[in-house]
This record gives C-alpha cells, sequence and structure tokens, in this order.
C-alpha cells in the first residue's frame, strides 16, 4: 500500500481534512519510496555487542570475525533506525497537505519545524545501509579463492593481504569509505540538534491543544522487520531517535576499530571517521542541552532515581549502576587524576520496559575460596590492630590504604546473592551482592518501574554517561573503611538475636529470616535461620551470633521459599543498634517489616574480638548429651526433634507403619551428617527427604544419646509406680517423676509426647496406635541402669526391662492433661515486650 495514501486515510479515518490536490514535492517523494530490502539477520542494537575496552590477544582470523559480526550488527540496526525515520516521515505528507485546509491540524511553519532534516537524515542513512549491504552481500557469497586475480584487488571494496601461505578473506571487506562518506554529512545532525527543542515544543503544544494531533503523536506504530508485531511510539519519542542515532555513531567506529586489524586497509581511515565523529560529538554536547530530558508515556521525564555500586559477575569488578526512570545503566568509575575530575566509562544498558528480574542467594564457594575469605579477613584484622597503636602519622594512612584495598576485595570477590537481569530483546546481565537487603532496595526500585507500562526511548548513551559525575548521588562503594559517621560508641562484641516467630503473612509458606550486621568483616555479617514448615504462622525460637566490630545497624528480613518459583523477600526493616540500650540480659520485641511482624530477642555481650577463625565449625547435636545441645541451641527442646517431627505432621500423618517402617541407612546418616555441620542446610535436605527418613533421623537421634531421654536413676522409680494399683496414685507418681527430670530432658519427652498423640489421631490410615508408637520409642527413651556404674541396687531380668520400657511410656501416652512442652528458653526478661514500627 502506497505510503502517503496510509497516512491520508490515518488522517480521513480521525476526521481531519486533507487536501489531496495539493502540488508534489520531488524530495518528498524520494523520501517515500518503498523498500522492498531484506533483512539479513534478526535486528540486533549496535550497542548490544560488548566488546572488552581494551584489546585482546586473539588471532587475526578471530579478530576478523568478530569485525564482520560488527558490521552485520551495525546493518541490522542501521534497517530498524531506517523503519524508525519511515515511522516518523508517515504523517509529514499528510500533514501538510492538511496546512492547506480551512482546518490544519498543523500550519505548514509548523510541520516544516517539526520534520526539518528528517527526510535528509533518511537519504543519508539508506545510502550508507545500501551501500554496506551490497558489501556484506557480495562478501558472504564469495567463495574462498587462494588465487585472486589482478583486477580483483583493485576492485572497489575489495582488498587482500597475505601472511605466509595463507590469505584472509576478512580483509577483502573494505567499508572505510562508506563509513567516511555518512560522516561527511554528518553535519546534517547539526542543523536537526539545533531545532530539536523546537520541534518537541510544537509537538507538546499541539498535543495539549488539539485532540486530532494527540491521536496521531501518541499512537504511531512501526513494522518490526518481516515479523508481524507491530511498535508503538510517540512522535516525540520519534524525534529523539536521531539524537540517540548520532551518539551511537562514535560507539559504533569505536567497537569497529577494535576488531580491525592495524595492517588492515581500513584501520586508518576509521581512525580518521572516528576523530571526525568525536569531534563533532564534542561540539555538540556543549551546545545542546535539550537531550538530557526526554518525555516518557504519561508525560514521565527521565530522571535518576537512585544510584550505588555493584560486582559484575563475569570479572567481579566494581560498576557503578545508575537506575533512571526508564532505563538501567551500568559503568566503570576511572577515578580522578591529578587536574582532573571523576569520569564514566559507558558498559552497558537495559531498557526497563519488559525487564524481568530473578535472585538467587547462597553463591556456593570453593575450599579455595574459603581459604582467600580467611585470609583476608585475618590480614583485615591485624591490620586494625595496628592502627590502633599507630592512630596518627604517614603509617597509619598507609594502613588505612591497605585496609581499604582488603575491603574492597572483600566486596567484590566474595558475594552471596545474584541479580539476574533478563530483557525481552535477550540481553541478559548478572550483579552481585554481599547484602541481601541491599539487593532487595535494587530490585524492589527497578521493580517498581518495570510495572509501569514505560515507553522505551533509546538514550543519548554519551551525554548520560557524561552527566553521571554530577547526577550521582553515591560517592563511595559501601566501605566501613569510608564510612565517616562511626557512632561514639559503636558495638564491638557478641551480638546474639533469638528469632521466635512471624505472623501476617498473607498465605502459607516456607519461611527463613535473615539478619544481617555492619562494621568491619573480620566474621560473618549475616546469620539465617532454618526454613519453617509451610504455615500462616511460623516459629523458629532459633538463636543466631554474630561477632561484631563498629557495628551500628542491623538489618532483618522475611524470606519465603517455593520450589520452582525461588525466595522472595516479604518485608524487611533496619534497626539502630546502640550500646546503651543493650546488655547482657535479652531484650524481647516485635519488629514490622511492612505487613509482617516478626518477635525476636536481643543481647549484647561486649569483649575484646579474637582473631578470625578459619572455620566455623557448629557443634555436633547426634551422641552428644541433651542438656549440652540445648545450652548450645539456647533452647529446651533441641532443633533435630522439633524439625523432624513438625516434617512428619506435614506430610507422614497418613503414612502406613510411620515410625515402625524406617528409611535408607544411607539417607539417614547423611542427614544426621547435615544435622551434626549445619542446621540450615539439614533442614532444607529435611523437606525434600522420604519422610520414613525423616522419622529414621528421630528415632536414631534418641537412640544416639549418651544417656537416655529419661534419666537411669528414674528407672526403678517408675517401674515401681506401674505397680500402683489406684490409678489417681499412679498418675501422681508418674507424673511427680517426670518434674523431676532435668528441664530439656523433660520439655523435650513432653513435646515428643504431644508429637506422637497427633501421629496415633490417624491410627485408622497409618496404623500406629498408642501402644505402637510406644512400642517403638520406648527402649530408647528409658533404659534400666547397668550394673558396676553406680548402681548397686536389684537388676531387672531383660523381658521385664522392655515392658517396663513400653509401659511407661504407653502410659504417659494415654495421658489426656500432659503439660505443654515449653520450647525454648525465656527470653523476655523486661516487663513488657517492645513493639517496633518500621
Amino acid at each position: 500500500m502506497d505510503i502517503y495514501q496510509e497516512a491520508v486515510d490515518y488522517l480521513n479515518s480521525q476526521h481531519v481534512a486533507v487536501n489531496v490536490e495539493a502540488e508534489p514535492d520531488v524530495l518528498e517523494e524520494d523520501v517515500f519510496q518503498e523498500e522492498a530490502m531484506s533483512c539479513l539477520l534478526s535486528p540486533l542494537q549496535a550497542e548490544t555487542l560488548d566488546f572488552p575496552d581494551t584489546p585482546t590477544s586473539c588471532s587475526q582470523e578471530e579478530m576478523l570475525e568478530r569485525r564482520l559480526a560488527v558490521l552485520k550488527g551495525i546493518l541490522d540496526s542501521e534497517e530498524v533506525y531506517l523503519r524508525e525515520l519511515d515511522t516518523l516521515l508517515m504523517p509529514m505528507k499528510a500533514l501538510r497537505a492538511s496546512a492547506g485546509t480551512s482546518q490544519p491540524v498543523l500550519s505548514s511553519r509548523q510541520v516544516q519545524t517539526v520534520f526539518y532534516q528528517v527526510p535528509e537524515l533518511r537519504d543519508m542513512h539508506q545510502n550508507f545501509y545500501s551501500g554496506l549491504k551490497v558489501r556484506l552481500s557480495t562478501h558472504c557469497q564469495t567463495e574462498p579463492s587462494p588465487d585472486l586475480h589482478p583486477q580483483q584487488e583493485s576492485a572497489p571494496g575489495s582488498d587482500s593481504r597475505s601472511f605466509g601461505d595463507e590469505t584472509h578473506r576478512g580483509f577483502e571487506l573494505i567499508v572505510g569509505d562508506l563509513f567516511l562518506k555518512m560522516v561527511n554529512q554528518i553535519g546534517l545532525y547539526g542543523g536537526f540538534i539545533q531545532n530539536y527543542e523546537e520541534a518537541v515544543e510544537v509537538v507538546r503544544k499541539c498535543t495539549q491543544s488539539d485532540p486530532r494531533f494527540r491521536t496521531l503523536a501518541q499512537s504511531m506504530m512501526s513494522n518490526n522487520g518481516s515479523d508481524k508485531a507491530r511498535t508503538k511510539y510517540t512522535l516525540e519519542a520519534l524525534l529523539y531517535k536521531p539524537l540517540d542515532r548520532v551518539t551511537k555513531t562514535t560507539l559504533v567506529l569505536r567497537d569497529l576499530l577494535k576488531v580491525t586489524p592495524v595492517e588492515h586497509r581500513d584501520y586508518s581511515v576509521l581512525q580518521e571517521i572516528l576523530r571526525l565523529s568525536r569531534s563533532f560529538l564534542s561540539g555538540i554536547n556543549e551546545s545542546s542541552q535539550c537531550k538530557r530530558e526526554v518525555t516518557l508515556s504519561h508525560g514521565m521525564r527521565r530522571q535518576l532515581m537512585r544510584d550505588g555500586f555493584v560486582v559484575n559477575e563475569g570479572d567481579h569488578s566494581l560498576r557503578h549502576l545508575f537506575l533512571y526512570t526508564d532505563l538501567l545503566l551500568c559503568t566503570r568509575l576511572k577515578p580522578a587524576t591529578r587536574g582532573k575530575q571523576d569520569q564514566y566509562r559507558f558498559c552497558w544498558y537495559l531498557p526497563l520496559a519488559g525487564l524481568k528480574l530473578h535472585w538467587v542467594a547462597d553463591l556456593e564457594q570453593t575450599p579455595d575460596t574459603h581459604l582467600r575469605l580467611h585470609t583476608i579477613r585475618t590480614k583485615m584484622y591485624h591490620l586494625r590492630q595496628q592502627l590502633q597503636k599507630h592512630m596518627t602519622g604517614s603509617r597509619s594512612l598507609a594502613l588505612l590504604t591497605r585496609r581499604k584495598k582488603l575491603e574492597l576485595m572483600l566486596f567484590t570477590h566474595f558475594p552471596d546473592y545474584r541479580l539476574e537481569l533478563h530483557s525481552p530483546s535477550g540481553k541478559s546481565h548478572s550483579l552481585l551482592f554481599s547484602s541481601l537487603y541491599e539487593l532487595e532496595e535494587w530490585r524492589e526500585a527497578i521493580y517498581k518501574l518495570t510495572t509501569d507500562n514505560i515507553e522505551t526511548v533509546p538514550p543519548d548513551l554519551l551525554t548520560l554517561t557524561s552527566a553521571c559525575v554530577k547526577l550521582r548521588m553515591t560517592q563511595q562503594p559501601p566501605l566501613h573503611a569510608t564510612n565517616t559517621e562511626v557512632d561514639k560508641a559503636p558495638l564491638c562484641g557478641t551480638l546474639s538475636v533469638v528469632i521466635h516467630s512471624a505472623c501476617g503473612l498473607q498465605e502459607p509458606a516456607c519461611v527463613y529470616v535473615c539478619v544481617e550486621v555492619d562494621g568491619y568483616e573480620f566474621y560473618d555479617k549475616q546469620a539465617k535461620t532454618h526454613s519453617s514448615v509451610c504455615s500462616l504462622n511460623p516459629h523458629w525460637d532459633q538463636e543466631l551470633t554474630l561477632k561484631v566490630d563498629e557495628a551500628q545497624n542491623m538489618r532483618l528480613l522475611c524470606v519465603s521459599q517455593s520450589v520452582g518459583r525461588g525466595d522472595a523477600v516479604l518485608g524487611k526493616t533496619s534497626v539502630k543498634l546502640e550500646s546503651k540500650t543493650l546488655n547482657k540480659r535479652w531484650r524481647r520485641q516485635t519488629l514490622h517489616l511492612g505487613q509482617v511482624e516478626v518477635t525476636l530477642s536481643l543481647k549484647y555481650s561486649p569483649h575484646p574480638l579474637d582473631p578470625p577463625s578459619s572455620t566455623v565449625e557448629q557443634q555436633p547435636v547426634f551422641g552428644v548429651p541433651i542438656k549440652t545441645v540445648a545450652e548450645q541451641e539456647g533452647v529446651l527442646v533441641p532443633h533435630v526433634v522439633r524439625c523432624c517431627a513438625e516434617e512428619v505432621e506435614r506430610r507422614g500423618l497418613n503414612e502406613v507403619g510411620i515410625y515402625r517402617i524406617s528409611g535408607s541407612t544411607t539417607d539417614i546418616s547423611t542427614l544426621k551428617a547435615a544435622f551434626n555441620n549445619n542446621l540450615r542446610e539439614a533442614v532444607t535436605k529435611l523437606r525434600s527427604a522420604e519422610v520414613n527418613t525423616v522419622s529414621g533421623v528421630l528415632k536414631l537421634y534418641f537412640r544416639e544419646l549418651p544417656e537416655p531421654l529419661i534419666p537411669t536413676e528414674l528407672f526403678q522409680s517408675l517401674a515401681r509406680s506401674l505397680d500402683i494399683k489406684d490409678l489417681n496414685s499412679r498418675l501422681v507418681s508418674i507424673m511427680s517423676l517426670l518434674q523431676s527430670c532435668p528441664d530439656a530432658n523433660r520439655h523435650t519427652f513432653l513435646y515428643l509426647l504431644h508429637h506422637l498423640q497427633r501421629v496415633s489421631k490417624r491410627q485408622d490410615v497409618n496404623k500406629m496406635s498408642l501402644l505402637n508408637l510406644a512400642t517403638v520409642f520406648g527402649p530408647s527413651l528409658l533404659r534400666p541402669p547397668v550394673v558396676g556404674l553406680g548402681h548397686d541396687g536389684p537388676t531387672v531380668d531383660i523381658s521385664q526391662e522392655v515392658v517396663v520400657q513400653v509401659q511407661v511410656v504407653f502410659f504417659y501416652l494415654q495421658c489426656n492433661n500432659l503439660p505443654d512442652a515449653q520450647i525454648s528458653l525465656l527470653h523476655d526478661t523486661d516487663a513488657e515486650d517492645e513493639t517496633t514500627h518500621l
């Protein structure tokens, strides 16, 4: 269909009068010639070809292959740009025709202002595109020939260079003359740029005053090449395209020069072209400030929303990230040298429209990585000790510099989290973080902008990158050595945090809590609870211990875990740590993390810190007295007992023969080792283990206790209590014996009894009655004394021994009014809980 007629029909559909008898313009006819050229490759923006800023060591063949890829990318980018210019020019004829009517949409002068120099720019790029396409097509279709004829050597656009016995066909492809011709006409952009601000002003005023023009200016459609998809633009966004293109020309020339061998005939030509392009842009950037702002959809203006330092995943290098209203810009800071200011180098950018975010926690580290981490932390610790001795003088400055370098190395090389960014165009980047709190703040800020249906307006990359020095809000990486706001009495010692429970979840979820502290990173600066069972009101009562040095803030995050969807932060908050309000007594409080409330207890013990340890080993729990395990975990019921019981209740109550049928010995041993080494990892494995394996782990724990859960010295007394005929007297006797047990033994036994009672309520399905459960657990929970080991009383034969073990547990299980088990120690030493709203 004729483009002119299509534009006329469109205006007619909007009830805009058009005088079709207007005198034709030859230049306009040339501008609107239809193209029949097809795309060689899928559209690819030139800026997505990320080549290193410094030359890499590669063979000439590899460099020439890269050069060909860059040229193909340039061709595809030119095709996209031409389609955008065609879309911009589509209404021009019709608007000129309308200007001759009694009800013009725009006056002739306004039409000339809006489209000034656009047809000429389109012609210039069409000629460049056609020439480049012919050169690439000829090069790709030509078969390699070892013997070239003399006339081929002198043909336009071809060259060959031989090195040794091999002829490199990449030297035959000559394109420098095409780029030189285009750059010689780049002055056309000068007129466009000088007129740009006035053109945008016309568009904005007419958009507000004329609904006919508003309809046209806010819904201009561009076909996306050979596919049927169409892109919607505003007229102002399309007017910005040439501004974006002229800055990209320099970037493209720089990339092309990087992959052009010095021996290539194009090399010196491209150097001169790049010089001309940079000289032209230098003049533009000084005279034109209008490019720094662009109107996006819904009247939004591009502005900086957030910036900060992050780590690039590929080479673990430091990057400065800038979040604008419609895009994410990644740069590399080049610190100021003598007489100069800081500069930023462009790395990459991603439009926010359609950007997908995904984060991954607990990045695995090799043993070598752990060793390097310990080495750096130890060096930092000793530097800290030296600095305390040499507070002033040149030596202190040298020590501070060394400490800053080591801290920066920790920041860049030992992250724990990865944030993945995926663009609809297929471009992806990954950023690394040491703090989940920091990652979540970035994710929230980006996600908030991507949820709006914002329009993608390509940036003026050179101008935007150059402006970073003035726009930046973050001056330094988040290193404690550069922190000038250190309190007079920061925390130095051990900070203990008990995470009790959470509430306010919108739906049942498996949840864990992450605690982070600031200060020097001699030790781990974060700790996490294990994942709870799926619940609306998760409970942990888990104590986390952090060694801190100059800590001032504690950050708390509540995170849900979902199979297939990954982790998601449900809420977060930050708490100021003040030594005057923290002491060695537990202080219980409730923190509001958005809609989620987390109840915790805090205590702080100041003391000098020891050098960092190479390994942080968890004390084993199997084969250890239950009192010892309870004390080291700060609870009354060990976590292994609670976690296994909760998991059985979650998915094992309907399992036939639960606790009677054992799981795989290998799997049980694996889980046992996990609980001895890392509670959090053990609970993660527990969630996916066979339920009979989980029940087997719980039975094994009680079986391997050095002393039985019910103390041995009570065996004879319990046996005599069973002989009491009066039921009430027997109950009183047995319950009084239970009260004489140590706290950890008594509450763990009560916790287990309540759990087994809940299991037996499904005995019609699982076939495990109270007697069956007593038979399974009795021999593990109660054992007779051994003669010669401090026992001089009468012995019990083996048959009677088993009867007593089973009958005692069975009697307790039959009690309907068992006391509730106290799972954790009482940490609320203050009279009332403190609630913190953040």
